[in-house]
């Protein structure tokens, strides 16, 4: 079973990519234009908290479901660091690993789904033409140069 419930066999390859760039763009957006309402529900005082992307864009910080041990997860306590570290760092983190996440849950339902390595590499090729998280925000540009 995937994040939603459904079978993970029952995935297409296409349905991977729009999975992955709608949790893409969910994420930036908590990063980006949602920022205040995101930082504001990282309360160092509830327990360890996880920023989710969803397929529809969306993002949610709520704690991490128990899941079968293989299953990726994003980053256990993104609430916690927040108050340990300057702000422009907290973000790159948050990004940094949040890319970690997508691109691991993304391989992770190809891998069970049973797509032939053809038609893995072609999409992956198309994952890795998106730019991630991270170069997408300002405030990582300076990881990166």
């Amino acid at each position: 079973m995937d994040l939603n419930g459904r079978p993970i066999t029952s995935w297409t390859i296409d349905m991977l990519f729009r999975d992955f760039l709608g949790r893409r763009a969910g994420l930036i957006k908590a990063l980006t234009t949602d920022f205040i309402k995101f930082y504001e529900q990282c309360d160092p005082e509830k327990p360890y908290m996880c920023l989710y992307g969803y397929p529809n864009e969306t993002w949610e910080v709520k704690e991490a479901p128990v899941v079968p041990h293989e299953f990726p997860e994003p980053s256990l306590g993104v609430n916690f660091a927040k108050d340990e570290m300057k702000l422009k760092d907290w973000i790159a983190h948050i990004a940094i690993h949040s890319d970690i996440w997508i691109y691991s849950y993304a391989f992770y339902i190809a891998a069970r789904a049973g797509f032939d390595n053809e038609t893995r590499y072609g999409k992956f090729d198309l994952i890795y033409e998106s730019p991630p998280c991270c170069p997408s925000l300002k405030i990582c540009a300076s990881i990166y140069h």
